[in-house]
C-alpha cells in the first residue's frame, strides 16, 4: 500500500491554507492519501488549533510568541504539539514532508520557504513575494537541493499545466479580473475605501492581496514571479484583463498555437494539481465549469494610466538587482497604511513609484544572493517608505 504523502502548510489559517486543508480532506475520503505534518498561523489561535486537531497534525505553530500559552491550552489533550515564534515556523518547514505549501502573506514567508527549498522539498508556492524578492536565491538553492517549485497561484498554475514545450514559447499571457475598480474612474478610485478595495468580484482573499488586486500590483508581482518560474524575459509576458476569471492564463507557442487552462475561480483546483503532481486528483466537491451557462468570455488590455502598478513591476524586473525587493517592500508598507486609513487608495502606487525611482537612482549591485542581503534591501526600503508617508501626512 502506498504511503500517504506528508504535507506541511505555512499560513494554514488563511484562504489558501483553508482550501488546501479541504483538498487534503477530499483526497483522504477514499483512504489516506495525505498526512499533515505542520500547520502555521499568524495570530488566529482558535482557527489554527481547530484546523490542527481536525487534520491530526504533528505540530501547530503560531507566529506571535506571546500566544504560545493560548495555543498550548487550545491543543491540550489533542496530541498536537504547540510551538510559537518565527524560528519555530522555520523549524516546522524543516520537518520531513514531501510537500510544503507556502501561503504566508508577504516577505515574512521567505525564511521558512527557503528552509524547505534547501532540504529539497516540493514547495507549492502561494507566496509570490518569496520569488519576487528572492527569485535568484530560491532558484539557485532549488537547483542545488533538487527542490521543485510548484505554483499555486491560479495564473501560474495554469501556465504550468499547459507548458509542454518551454523552448517553443513565444509569450505567456497572464489574465487579470481587473479587480473591484476595473471600470471605476480615477475620481472614484481617489475616494475608494478599504472595504471597497477588498470587495473582489470573483475571489475571496485576505485584505492585503485583495488591495493588491484592486491596484493590480498583484498582477505586477505575478509578472515578476512568472519571469523567475518559467525563465522567460519580461517582454515575453503579457497581461490581459478577463473579467470572468474563467481562463486563468495562456501560453502562446511559435507555431501559432495558444493553449489555455479554464476553470471556475476556485483555488482548490490549482492546489490539488500542485499536491498531486505529476498526477491529478479527483475533487468531487467542486462545481463544474458550464461554458454554455457562462455564455461569453471578454478580454481587453489593462489601462496603464489607472493601474500604474503594472508598469512599475515591468520596470523593476527589467532593472534586476534588488529593484523587485524595493517595489514589494514599498507596496507592503503602503497597503498597510491604506488599510489603516492613513493614506488614499491612489497613494499606494504613487509612493511605490517614488521609492522605486529612488532605489534605481542609487548605484546598483547584482541580485542579492543571500537571505541577509534580501532583508537588508527590504529593511531600507520600508524605512524609506515610512519616512515618505510620514512627510506626506
Amino acid at each position: 500500500m502506498k504511503r500517504p504523502a506528508r504535507v506541511s502548510i505555512l499560513g494554514a489559517t488563511g484562504s489558501v491554507g483553508a482550501s488546501t486543508l479541504d483538498v487534503i480532506r477530499q483526497g483522504n475520503l477514499n483512504g489516506p492519501a495525505f498526512e499533515v505534518v505542520a500547520l502555521t498561523g499568524n495570530t488566529n489561535v482558535k482557527a489554527l488549533a481547530s484546523a490542527a486537531i481536525a487534520a491530526k497534525a504533528e505540530v501547530a505553530v503560531i507566529a506571535d510568541p506571546d500566544l504560545y500559552g493560548d495555543l498550548k491550552a487550545a491543543l491540550a489533550g489533542s496530541g498536537v504539539e504547540a510551538a510559537a515564534g518565527p524560528a519555530a515556523i522555520v523549524e516546522a518547514a524543516e520537518r520531513p514532508a514531501e510537500t510544503l505549501v507556502a501561503a504566508i502573506v508577504g516577505i515574512a514567508g521567505l525564511p521558512a520557504t527557503l528552509a524547505a527549498v534547501r532540504r529539497g522539498a516540493s514547495v507549492a508556492l502561494a507566496n509570490k513575494e518569496s520569488l519576487v524578492c528572492a527569485g535568484t536565491l530560491l532558484s539557485s538553492e532549488a537547483r542545488k537541493s533538487g527542490a521543485r517549485l510548484l505554483p499555486i497561484d491560479s495564473e501560474h498554475n495554469a501556465i504550468f499545466q499547459v507548458l509542454d514545450r518551454p523552448e517553443r514559447v513565444e509569450k505567456l499571457i497572464l489574465t487579470a479580473s481587473g479587480g473591484p475598480f476595473r471600470t471605476a474612474s480615477v475620481q472614484e478610485m481617489t475616494s475608494a475605501t478599504p472595504e471597497q478595495a477588498c470587495n473582489h468580484p470573483n475571489w475571496m482573499m485576505g485584505a492585503k492581496i485583495s488591495v493588491d488586486c484592486a491596484t493590480m500590483m498583484n498582477k505586477g508581482l505575478e509578472l515578476i514571479e512568472a519571469a523567475y518560474l518559467f525563465d522567460v524575459r519580461p517582454d515575453q509576458i503579457e497581461i490581459l484583463v478577463h473579467p470572468q476569471s474563467i481562463i486563468h492564463s495562456l501560453v502562446a507557442y511559435d507555431d501559432g498555437s495558444v493553449l489555455a487552462q479554464l476553470g471556475l475561480p476556485d483555488m482548490r483546483t490549482p492546489i490539488s494539481y500542485a499536491l498531486a503532481h505529476p498526477h491529478r486528483m479527483a475533487l468531487p466537491g467542486l462545481e463544474r465549469l458550464d461554458l454554455a451557462k457562462i455564455g461569453r468570455l471578454d478580454f481587453h488590455p489593462p489601462d496603464m494610466q489607472r493601474f500604474p502598478a503594472l508598469q512599475l513591476a515591468r520596470t523593476a524586473v527589467s532593472a534586476g538587482g534588488g529593484a523587485s525587493i524595493a517595489l514589494n517592500g514599498a507596496n507592503e508598507v503602503a497597503v498597510a497604511a491604506f488599510l489603516q486609513r492613513r493614506i488614499g487608495f491612489l497613494t499606494i502606487s504613487q509612493v511605490a513609484r517614488e521609492v522605486l525611482d529612488d532605489f534605481l537612482d542609487e548605484p546598483q549591485d547584482v541580485a542579492p544572493e543571500s537571505f541577509e542581503a534580501v532583508y537588508e534591501i527590504d529593511r531600507r526600503t520600508r524605512e524609506r517608505t515610512i519616512n515618505k508617508l510620514r512627510l506626506a501626512a
